[in-house]
């Protein structure tokens, strides 16, 4: 079983849920909203990281807390501060006063209303932060680990270490590769392509570090052409066996992403999916050919019930799904996936949630096993550890 950090004062889980719909939790109304953000600076060199086309210094957690039937449901996103203010202005009051045991039913009037606000990109990431807070209240109310409220298929979510940035010197680059086959992860990955003359020595170093039987994967995040793909992919599979590469080109070339798909090497996987927003997305990638393996983000995606959508297309299509990012989240929430591949086990996520939240999970024998003794996702927000790092909000009482 995964390890998690227990927490003083957390609810235990009800036997079987149902006392808690006995005892009254039936036309439990939602109380009120509150919206934080935290931005937790990188640990790269001089402090940044880069991959192959951006480069940042922070990354930022804006965390939901939504009020019912005297608990609190808690979900997140990553993104710009603004997503906070989203939150706070365009969605609390929808759902404020609804049904606190129906967040699909929330989740479609979220949808509706922001059609001219944004629904893509900000307004669902905002949706699904507060999407997540409202399937971790019902959760809580009624007595349920999250994943075990929600159709399960599986009660682990297998993992890759993520992580191997760009600007990653090599020991740097080796000894975080080998601290994840050290845990018994099996696959990692390294990002590549912000610049393709290092980036042979930077396999070759990956492979050392990893020996030959872990997995190894690549992420170029869109930053290569079509041809500069199909090169890359043909001696990423050859020297280093790399077998799967993400994002080669831009998520929004299809065409592309299809062309590496049919004529790259037979057991080099293409992915792309974790810039879906809403179900067109999906079904983009996937009508086109386009993915072996499709990704998508629960923070992105529209939460948990635009998730499950987005595991039905995928169901359909016959093609395994993948998580992106997110861990805390996504260990629940992709349980109720079908055809499951992993999850990425992100290296800045990790760090994020580990400084925000007391409840998080750890590896064991490569995989995420959600706690079967906690209620809703298992997480509460540590508060005075939070603080330095608010840019939004203010600490409750």
């Amino acid at each position: 079983m995964g390890a998690s950090r227990q927490t003083p004062g957390t609810e235990p889980a009800r036997p079987g849920g149902s006392a808690g719909v006995a005892d009254g939790v039936e036309g439990v109304s939602v109380e009120g909203v509150r919206v934080h953000a935290f931005s937790v600076p990188t640990d790269g060199p001089d402090g940044a990281e880069e991959d192959g086309t951006l480069r940042w210094e922070a990354t930022t957690a804006i965390v939901v807390e939504v009020l019912a039937g005297g608990r609190i449901g808690v979900g997140y996103t990553y993104g710009d501060v603004s997503t906070a203010g989203f939150v706070a202005s365009q969605l609390a009051p929808l759902v404020t006063g609804g049904d606190a045991l129906a967040p699909a039913a929330l989740w479609h009037r979220m949808f509706a209303a922001v059609r001219n606000a944004g629904r893509p990109g900000l307004g669902a990431m905002a949706i699904s932060a507060l999407d997540i807070a409202l399937w971790d209240l019902k959760a809580r109310l009624i007595g349920l680990p999250l994943y075990r409220l929600l159709p399960a298929v599986h009660d682990q979510v297998p993992v890759y270490g993520s992580g191997g940035f760009t600007n990653y010197p090599h020991s740097r680059l080796a000894d975080q590769l080998a601290g994840w086959v050290e845990q018994g992860i099996p696959r990692v990955k390294i990002k590549t392509s912000r610049h393709p003359g290092q980036d042979a020595a930077r396999l070759s170093a990956a492979r050392e570090a990893i020996g030959p039987d872990t997995e190894l994967f690549a992420d170029a995040n869109g930053a290569l052409s079509r041809k500069e793909a199909l090169y890359w992919a043909r001696r990423m599979a050859g020297e280093w066996d790399v077998r799967w590469l993400e994002e080669p080109v831009s998520s929004d070339d299809t065409a592309g992403l299809r062309l590496l798909r049919d004529q790259g090497p037979g057991r080099l996987e293409i992915a792309a999916g974790e810039y879906g927003f809403v179900l067109g997305d999906f079904a983009a990638l996937l009508q086109a050919g386009a993915v072996d393996c499709l990704q998508a983000d629960v923070t992105r995606c529209g939460g948990i019930t635009g998730l499950l959508q987005v595991a039905g297309l995928a169901a359909a299509h016959r093609v395994d799904l993948s998580a992106h990012c997110a861990p805390a989240a996504s260990a629940h929430a992709f349980c109720a996936v079908e055809r499951l591949r992993h999850l990425e086990y992100f290296h800045d996520h990790v760090r994020v949630e580990e400084r925000l939240f007391d409840g998080v999970l750890s590896p064991v024998g490569g995989a995420l096993r959600p706690a079967h003794d906690r209620p809703g996702l298992g997480l509460q927000v540590r508060w005075a550890d939070a603080e330095p790092y608010r840019v939004h909000g203010h600490r409750p009482g």
